[in-house]
């Protein structure tokens, strides 16, 4: 129990200190706040060491993070070949052309009366369907490699940026497309110089949720039929062969992968808006 007792200590200290930063004045800070979920993060894994070895908890019920590295460590070959099979070719394709197809798809009903009240209502329909139920059908129609999944992947990202850019267009007042007008700028030029910078922000929070439904779409998809590679894949067999600390490994990939993705759509978007409110600091 001294390893209970121990991972219980670190974790109060670390808490106490995050506790101290926070309140301190230098709160906002940047390394206080890049430090502050740092030490959480790291109380987290100790107190899960702790805990695993202390209790004696079965690594097939839980393993501890010191075991979930040295699979890691272990099995980089297999980690990168999933990696590539799962994220390069099933997420990433199906993300650039579900965003892409969603906004030429929002561009069109913004200049369709019809299609705004014909289509918007399907894609709700659309979107509400459940994924496990039409992962099976898209993966007996593109086959079992990554079309598949990309085919997937762009039914889940279509409707959230489609809706999302359909709602920025909007977001001009009357006053400055009347004003567009009395320049004689044309409806192209209206778009590009006023209606697409002013739909950035909901263009951008349709491309940051569309990230994580992405990532989420690829995996999924593979558990109805893949080859012999994949994360999806490999946790499903994992799980089967009783190999938890390699479906951790790769609950890790996928994790960190997800939070870099969503870090570089924000970053684009900080350096793209910056002009707008939500990006200033102070």
């Amino acid at each position: 129990m001294m390893a209970v007792g121990a991972a219980l200590a670190f974790w109060l200290a670390t808490w106490a200190l995050n506790v101290a930063l926070a309140r301190s004045r230098w709160r906002k800070a940047r390394a206080v706040r890049i430090a502050v979920p740092v030490i959480f993060g790291l109380a987290v894994l100790v107190l899960w060491q702790g805990l695993v070895r202390g209790l004696e908890v079965s690594p097939v019920i839980l393993p501890a993070p010191s075991d979930i590295a040295v699979t890691f460590a272990n099995s980089t070959e297999t980690l990168w070949e999933d990696f590539v099979q799962t994220v390069l070719k099933g997420a990433l394709s199906g993300y650039l052309i579900g965003c892409g197809v969603a906004f030429v798809t929002a561009i069109l009903i913004d200049r369709s009366a019809f299609l705004t009240a014909g289509l918007l209502p399907i894609g709700n329909f659309v979107a509400a369907l459940p994924i496990v139920g039409i992962a099976p059908i898209l993966v007996s129609w593109f086959g079992f490699d990554w079309h598949s999944k990309a085919a997937v992947v762009v039914a889940m990202v279509f409707f959230p940026v489609l809706v999302n850019v359909v709602q920025g267009l909007k977001e001009t007042e009357a006053m400055q497309r009347d004003l567009m007008r009395t320049y004689a700028a044309s409806y192209w030029q209206t778009m590009l110089k006023l209606r697409l910078p002013a739909a950035m922000p909901f263009v951008f929070n349709g491309l940051k949720i569309a990230t994580t439904l992405a990532l989420i779409g690829a995996i999924v998809a593979e558990y109805f039929g893949s080859p012999v590679k994949g994360m999806g894949f490999r946790i499903s067999t994992g799980v089967g062969r009783l190999a938890i600390d390699l479906v951790w490994a790769e609950i890790a990939v996928a994790a960190l992968v997800g939070t870099a993705f969503y870090g570089i759509v924000a970053m684009i978007e900080k350096f793209v808006t910056f002009w707008h409110p939500s990006q200033r600091v102070g």
